[in-house]
């Protein structure tokens, strides 16, 4: 297992969000980010295999960014927020880090999971 996953769940329709196009980044010292992984949500709202096999984390700012736009015209509605992106710290690179997403068309949040 990675030490960096995620979840997207649409409440809205009460069932995982499948298809939502994801991009992590890490910032560098000068404020700049810099690519380091992208993935689309499979049937589960997960996206496997996120970071390479063996790939760790290392201690800093990171932003994953949610193409919710894109999910949510691939479902035919019509969405307020066409992106999502969640900017969080990692302290402790040994640690493993879940950042869910929760979406509907009209809201989102997000919590550090298990």
């Amino acid at each position: 297992m990675s030490t960096l996953s995620t979840h997207v769940l649409d409440t809205h329709r009460g069932r995982p969000a499948s298809g939502v196009p994801i991009t992590l980044e890490l910032q560098g010292a000068h404020g700049d980010w810099k690519e380091l992984a992208r993935g689309v949500t499979n049937d589960d709202g997960r996206v496997r295999d996120f970071l390479p096999a063996g790939a760790r984390v290392e201690t800093g700012v990171y932003r994953m960014s949610f193409d919710t736009g894109a999910y949510f015209r691939s479902l035919g509605v019509k969405g307020f927020y066409p992106s999502v992106s969640v900017v969080f710290e990692l302290g402790a690179p040994d640690e493993h880090y879940h950042v869910p997403l929760l979406l509907s068309p009209f809201g989102y949040s997000t919590y550090r999971g298990s």
